[in-house]
């Protein structure tokens, strides 16, 4: 088996790794976007330095990838507001057709000879721990990587990532939380190699915890910790969920247990369309609801957290409420959804609500009197009760809400935990779909759907 894993590689690598030819061609161009950018610094009226970061500066990237991060390094003591001023200004000159971004604060974004360009201001602080702004510490990151990263250990770092992104895990924004270059490039120092980092993968139980730089200085509750060589109060690998962990524990195993090259490609489904979604609901004979909304317009990285906050405080109310949410699911492009699969479509009219034991005298006293009093009423819909089950006192009152739809077009779904700007969103309107309707979602997320409905670790 060790011969076809060393032979799955050796494929892999060849594949993944950049020719003379692409190396030469993005030595170039980052030479020349280096001198348009120093150029267009030298305008202002502040010293700067333009540093190359990320995987291309590293020699880390994979053949095709056609990324460049640019940082421009201001002096540490010049206000925040005039390094966002600086920054763009940089960033208009040098990407003229570009888009302004925002993270921490605004970057550009752009093409230039055929590269995407990531053109970043940043603070030129003394070491990492003296940040001003998140991106500030990457510097640290490109030369901390640069001492200990030979040819044949970059080579290591594209074969881990080509795997990572084979089996969907690879990536740190909010989205995916996967696991991010640079904490690609630290697992595979750490372990020293592709074949160490996936063995050691296999037996890890979080919380797993690394110190490169033997730190030792923090404690951090993640499922996987690695210590920032250059910053020790920072966990590198805190963007990465629970689930990615496992799934590259999982991947990991099947790997060592069936080498093969297909784990190192994304496996993308054929999307679903119409039909096919009527008939995978048929088949598990569920009852699926979406609420479907105009996008914030937000950034990737503010969007999804809302949207799973979202997400999961709808699932939580209709769990209390007796629908049984099955599973559910977030998508997003222009218009949103939230996706959830009902085990229980319709629920009585009425519902039962235990009240405390008899024998606790003042509790029972308060709860008895509370609905003898409503059943004594004219209400139409009176409670059935109070009376006794086992030791203490029940009574069947009528359900606020029958069907999720029911509860979904309602005010109180905006009662429950949703992200700020999804509940502004769904206040100026949305869309309930039940049952088959939701096989219109089809044409807009039927990928989505394909991976929903076929799910694999």
């Amino acid at each position: 088996m060790s011969e076809e894993f060393d032979a799955v590689v050796a494929a892999v690598r060849e594949r993944v790794t950049p020719d003379d030819e692409e190396r030469e061609r993005l030595r170039a161009v980052t030479e020349r976007l280096t001198e348009r950018t120093e150029a267009a610094a030298d305008e202002l009226p502040v010293e700067t330095d333009t540093v190359l970061v990320g995987s291309t500066a590293r020699g880390t990237w994979l053949a095709g990838d056609r990324d460049v991060d640019l940082f421009v390094q201001f002096p540490a003591d010049l206000e925040r507001d005039r390094l966002e001023e600086y920054g763009l200004q940089v960033g208009r000159e040098v990407l003229p057709d570009g888009r302004e971004e925002y993270a921490e604060h605004p970057y550009t974004v752009g093409e230039f000879e055929g590269f995407s360009v990531d053109l970043v201001p940043c603070y030129d602080v003394a070491d990492a721990t003296a940040i001003q702004s998140a991106v500030d510490r990457t510097p640290f990151h490109t030369a901390y990587l640069d001492e200990r990263l030979d040819d044949d250990l970059a080579a290591e770092v594209r074969v881990a990532k080509a795997f990572l992104k084979g089996i969907g895990v690879y990536g740190a924004d909010l989205k995916t939380r996967g696991v991010s270059g640079y904490l690609t490039e630290l697992l595979v120092l750490e372990y020293g190699g592709f074949r160490a980092l996936v063995e050691a993968a296999t037996d890890w139980h979080p919380p797993v915890e690394l110190d490169p730089a033997d730190h030792a200085e923090a404690t951090f509750e993640d499922p996987l910790v690695v210590i920032d060589p250059t910053d020790p109060e920072r966990n590198v690998a805190a963007a990465l969920s629970p689930a990615n962990v496992a799934r590259l524990q999982h991947y990991a195993r099947e790997l060592l247990a069936d080498p093969r090259e297909a784990l190192f490609e994304p496996d993308e489904p054929d999307p679903l369309d119409a039909d096919g979604v009527r008939e995978a609901l048929t088949a598990r004979g569920t009852t699926p609801v979406a609420v479907v909304f105009d996008a914030p317009d937000l950034v990737d990285d503010q969007l999804w957290p809302q949207l799973r906050k979202s997400r999961h405080g709808v699932a939580d109310e209709l769990d209390r409420r007796g629908f049984d949410v099955f599973r559910s699911a977030a998508f997003a492009d222009d218009r949103a959804v939230l996706f959830l699969e009902l085990a229980v479509a319709e629920r009585p009219a009425i519902e039962r609500h235990d009240g405390p034991p008899v024998h606790v005298r003042e509790h029972a006293r308060g709860f008895y009197e509370k609905y003898a009093d409503d059943s004594r009423t004219e209400s139409t819909d009176p409670p059935y009760g109070p009376f006794i089950a086992e030791d203490r006192y029940v009574v069947e009152r009528e359900r606020e809400y029958t069907s999720a739809h029911e509860f979904l077009t309602s005010d109180a779904l905006f009662e429950v935990a949703l992200g700020a700007h999804v509940e502004s969103a769904l206040e100026d309107g949305y869309d309930v779909l039940v049952g088959d309707d939701v096989a219109e979602l089809a044409a807009p997320f039927g990928t989505a759907l394909a991976r929903y409905f076929s799910p694999k670790p």
